[in-house]
């Protein structure tokens, strides 16, 4: 994994939702499918997973511990929550950009080895998918993925 161009893909996403400020409230509000969630519920839920990494797996990491990571399904229903919360779409595309940006000046001012050292998530050593032993960077490779499965959600209903 080269370090350099996982941070720039991760920073990429953050450029490409400025082409969300285009939207209308409804598109903005409306789910991407039948029993899915609206582009306002991705991108707060998107942010809500930076600053977990922000706010709790670098700090974790940076004190030797391993990283942790709450039940999926009740963190990401907070951030729906928060979409609908009658918060604006541009205040909340300027939020997800403002938090993204931070965390990617976090990771460019870690050090190599930091964002590779090897820990656990959940206690886990390694990703059952793959077999490849957990790091920061492996997390972040794994969210730029995450990223492009919603940019990929969202571009179906742009066109």
């Amino acid at each position: 994994m080269d370090l350099r161009s996982t941070i720039s893909e991760y920073e990429q996403f953050c450029k490409w939702t400025n082409i969300l400020h285009q939207l209308s409230d409804e598109d903005w509000h409306s789910p991407i499918k039948e029993g899915k969630v609206s582009i306002a519920g991705i991108i707060a839920h998107l942010r809500n997973w930076d600053l977990h990494l922000m706010n709790v797996v670098i700090p974790s990491i940076r004190e030797g511990k391993g990283m942790e990571f709450p039940d999926f399904n009740s963190f990401n229903s907070k951030a729906y929550q928060y979409a609908n919360s009658g918060i604006s779409k541009d205040q909340l595309l300027q939020e997800f950009s403002s938090d993204r940006m931070k965390l990617i000046d976090t990771l460019k001012c870690m050090k190599s080895e930091e964002l590779r050292l090897e820990v656990s998530a959940n206690g886990v050593s390694n990703c059952p998918k793959t077999g490849t032993p957990y790091s920061l960077l492996y997390i972040i490779q794994e969210f730029t993925e995450h990223d492009d499965h919603h940019k990929k959600q969202i571009m179906s209903v742009l066109d």
